[in-house]
């Protein structure tokens, strides 16, 4: 989780400029249209008394959400249910994917003060689970790393009931970051690949699909009672074979849960949605998604990395004590 950093404040270039664009890189791109939603990508607008209180404790802690940060399209019904996902280390973000609203640019100090905040958040709004993500930040000798490890103790401590969820960024080039991380011992660790290894120069620029497999495959070397998540994006103009490829990448690290969800364009600025792909080609990955031997499976239009990630998380204990016992 995050307290919110006014670009303005922390850059003083920024006071120059008050109307700095969210994306700088994407000034110059050229525009491409924003596609009507097909019938079955149509969500309906937040506004519940309980979303309304999820916003509350938010605004009052002064936390970013990737739920807002990111746009996600389930806002309303995990607001709704009193879930959010935190984003930690600042609103600002040192990379430039294609396909993210997250704001890019300079980022602004840590708050140490961050992990504390989180946790008494977590505690007000009475989470079984939580999601903490962050931006990356390329700018830290460590990534954010320790950070991260602050985090998952403050929540530890203020509620140990509660199982903690994490979303990492890739730690490229950092050195010794994934052990402080994993010897934090977070239940779960999710770090996305977002796409196909064939699009990463056009939508992922800044990552390596190889190393991102690889930092998955750590986590359970490291710790294997900690269970691996990753993530992906589809309609971003990839094919068939490559998705069945990817699963197979992620099953050799031994990664028990994937998503995959339609990928849907921020802004005209953005990487176009290639195209929509239908619930019934949905239905077909998550079969052989599962047929490859995930534990679990999420694929829908609507699937994000943490929605439903409080259920999600019950399921995949129940079906690896169901792996463990003995038939």
């Amino acid at each position: 989780m995050t307290v919110v950093l006014d670009l303005l404040d922390k850059d003083p270039r920024a006071k120059l400029r008050p109307d700095a664009p969210r994306h700088p890189e994407k000034v110059n791109r050229p525009e491409t249209p924003l596609q009507r939603k097909p019938a079955w990508i149509r969500v309906k607008a937040p506004g519940s008394d309980a979303w309304a209180e999820t916003r509350r404790i938010v605004r009052e802690n002064k936390l970013v959400t990737v739920c807002e940060e990111a746009s996600s399209p389930n806002i309303g019904e995990c607001w709704a249910k009193k879930h959010a996902t935190f984003m930690i280390m600042g609103d600002t973000c040192t990379r430039a994917c294609a396909f993210c609203n997250v704001r890019t640019g300079l980022p602004g100090p840590l708050d140490a003060d961050e992990p504390a905040k989180i946790a008494e958040a977590v505690a007000k709004l009475g989470l079984e689970h939580v999601v903490v993500t962050s931006v990356d930040r390329d700018d830290l000798a460590d990534g954010g790393a320790a950070h991260f490890a602050a985090t998952i103790a403050a929540i530890r401590a203020a509620s140990p009931a509660t199982s903690i969820e994490i979303l990492t960024p890739d730690f490229l080039r950092k050195q010794g970051a994934l052990e402080t991380v994993v010897a934090a011992k977070p239940d779960v660790f999710n770090h996305n690949m977002e796409t196909v290894p064939s699009k990463y120069l056009a939508v992922r620029p800044g990552a390596r699909y190889f190393h991102s497999v690889r930092l998955l495959q750590r986590v359970k070397e490291l710790d294997p009672q900690i269970f691996t998540k990753s993530g992906i994006m589809v309609g971003l103009g990839e094919i068939r074979s490559e998705v069945l490829q990817l699963m197979d990448d992620l099953r050799s690290a031994d990664v028990d849960f994937l998503t995959i969800g339609q990928y849907l364009q921020p802004t005209r600025k953005h990487h176009p949605v290639v195209s929509f792909v239908t619930p019934d080609e949905f239905d077909a990955y998550e079969k052989t998604a599962y047929a490859k031997g995930f534990l679990l499976v999420s694929a829908t239009p609507l699937t994000r990395s943490s929605h439903h990630a409080g259920d999600d998380f019950r399921k995949l204990r129940a079906s690896s004590r169901h792996q463990q016992t003995p038939t």
